[in-house]
This record gives C-alpha cells, structure tokens and sequence, in this order.
C-alpha cells in the first residue's frame, strides 16, 4: 500500500492527494501532526534520502529558527529538529514500499505509478 506522509494545511501535499484521487491510486494519508513520526522511521528515510533532502529549507518553520541554528545545522541537529517537529521534512514524502520519494512533481509521479502498472 503506498503511503503520503504530511501534513494537512500544505499546498503542495492537497496538489499531491489531488493528483493520486484523479489518477484512481489508493493510499493512506499519514498525519506528522495528528499521528506522530516514529523515530526509527525517520532514521529509515534519511539513510535513504538523506537528511538534507528530508529537510525542508523552503518552508516557514525553517525560516522561524534562528539564524545561528540554521547556520550549524548538521546531520544530528537535522534529525532532532524534524523528530521534535515533523512539519520541518520536506512534503509530500510517498513511500512506495520498495522505495521512498520527497517532493511532488506531476511529471515525477506519473512516472513512478507508471512504472508500477
């Protein structure tokens, strides 16, 4: 089962769930928020992806911490910083079982659900 990991209130994550309702794609909408983010999960991903890819550095709450904060941000930091507030990772993050990508493309994701027909 595919699941779209966020949070509610994002432009990019309605774009997302618009884009797998219209092309008929089953999935389960994980919450940061509302459901919480397991510490081990997190540490899947950034093995995988890598915490600056996981690390949205375009959103509010980056631009919220301080200057000094952001300027030392380090891979210990970063996972800190997303465990105690999940809406700092990059969204929508669509976890496909095999595989997990962060970021919403139309072009991106019409590929990846080709690909699995």
């Amino acid at each position: 089962m595919v699941t779209l990991y966020g949070i509610k209130n994002c432009d990019t994550m309605k774009k997302a769930r618009q884009w797998l309702d219209a092309h008929g794609i089953d999935y389960h909408y994980h919450d940061y928020r509302k459901d919480g983010l397991d510490r081990k999960q997190l540490l899947a991903w950034e093995k995988e992806l890598g915490w600056e890819t996981l690390l949205n550095r375009r959103g509010m709450l980056w631009r919220k911490l301080p200057a000094g904060v952001r300027e030392q941000m380090d891979r210990a930091r970063a996972l800190q910083c997303m465990q105690d507030n999940p809406g700092i990772i990059k969204r929508p993050l669509l976890d496909l079982g095999e595989r997990r990508v962060a970021g919403f493309s139309a072009d991106q994701y019409e590929q990846l659900f080709q690909d699995r027909s």
